[in-house]
C-alpha cells in the first residue's frame, strides 16, 4: 500500500515515498528521450543525455535550495533561497515541454519534502504541489523573447499561486477558525500565497539582474544552445 488514511488525511508509506521517487526519475528520462526524438535520429543520444543532465541538476539545486528557508509560514509555504528560479531556468532554455515537465518532478519532490503526510484528497495534492510546481515550466513559453527570462519568471510564480489560492480556497479556508472574520475569506488565499511568493520572486529578480549574474547565465544559456 502506497498510503494510509487516519483522522481524515492520507499519509504516504515507505513504499509510496519510493514510488514518487520512481516515478520523478522515470519522467526525467521520458523528457529526455521525447526531446531527442523530436530532433532526429542522428543527435538523438547526444541531445537526450545533455537535457536530462542538464535537468536534472537543475532540478537538484532547486530542491536544495528548497530546504533553504528564509521566512517559513504557519501554514505552509515559505521564503526559499531561489529555489523556484533553476526551474523556471530550464523551461526559458529547453522550452515548455521540458519545462513542465522538470516543474512536475520538482512537485513531485516537494510533495515528499514536507506534503506526503497531510493529503486531504487528490485534487487538494495536485493544486498544491503536482499542478503548482508544474506550472513553473510555463517560463518555456517566453524562450528566445527579449527579456524573456524575467518576464517567464514573473508569470510562472503567478502561475503557481493561482494553484495554491485554488486549492486555498476549496480546502483550507474550512480550517479557519470560527471567529474568522467572514470579510477577510474572499482575500485571505491570495494574501497569504504572495505574501511568501512575491518577496522570493523580488529578490530572484534582483539577483539575475546583477551583472556577474547575467553573465553567468548568458554563458550557460550558450552552452545550452550548442549541447
Amino acid at each position: 500500500m502506497f498510503w494510509n488514511y487516519t483522522d481524515g488525511y492520507y499519509y504516504l508509506t515507505k513504499a509510496g515515498y519510493a514510488a514518487l521517487i520512481v516515478l520523478a526519475l522515470v519522467l526525467l528520462a521520458l523528457t529526455g528521450f521525447m526531446r531527442s526524438r523530436k530532433n532526429g535520429e542522428k543527435s538523438a543520444h547526444k541531445l537526450s543525455v545533455s537535457t536530462i543532465t542538464f535537468a536534472g541538476v537543475s532540478i537538484a539545486l532547486a530542491f536544495v535550495l528548497s530546504y533553504v528557508k528564509i521566512v517559513q509560514m504557519p501554514w505552509g509555504g515559505s521564503v526559499t533561497l531561489l529555489s523556484m528560479f533553476f526551474i523556471v531556468f530550464v523551461g526559458y532554455l529547453y522550452g515548455p515541454g521540458v519545462g513542465l515537465a522538470a516543474g512536475l518532478i520538482f512537485g513531485i519532490l516537494e510533495l515528499i519534502q514536507d506534503g506526503g503526510t497531510y493529503m486531504l484528497t487528490l485534487f487538494q495534492v495536485c493544486c498544491d504541489y503536482i499542478l503548482a510546481f508544474t506550472a513553473l515550466g510555463v517560463s518555456g513559453f517566453f524562450k528566445g523573447k527579449k527579456n524573456g527570462l524575467v518576464i517567464g519568471y514573473i508569470i510562472a510564480v503567478i502561475a503557481r499561486g493561482v494553484f495554491h489560492v485554488i486549492g486555498g480556497y476549496i480546502y483550507w479556508m474550512d480550517y479557519m477558525p470560527d471567529n474568522f472574520p467572514a470579510s477577510l475569506r474572499a482575500i485571505y488565499p491570495i494574501c497569504y500565497n504572495f505574501a511568501y511568493l512575491i518577496p522570493e520572486a523580488v529578490l530572484t529578480v534582483i539577483v539575475i539582474s546583477l551583472p556577474p549574474v547575467k553573465k553567468a547565465i548568458a554563458g550557460v544559456r550558450n552552452m545550452a544552445d550548442r549541447a
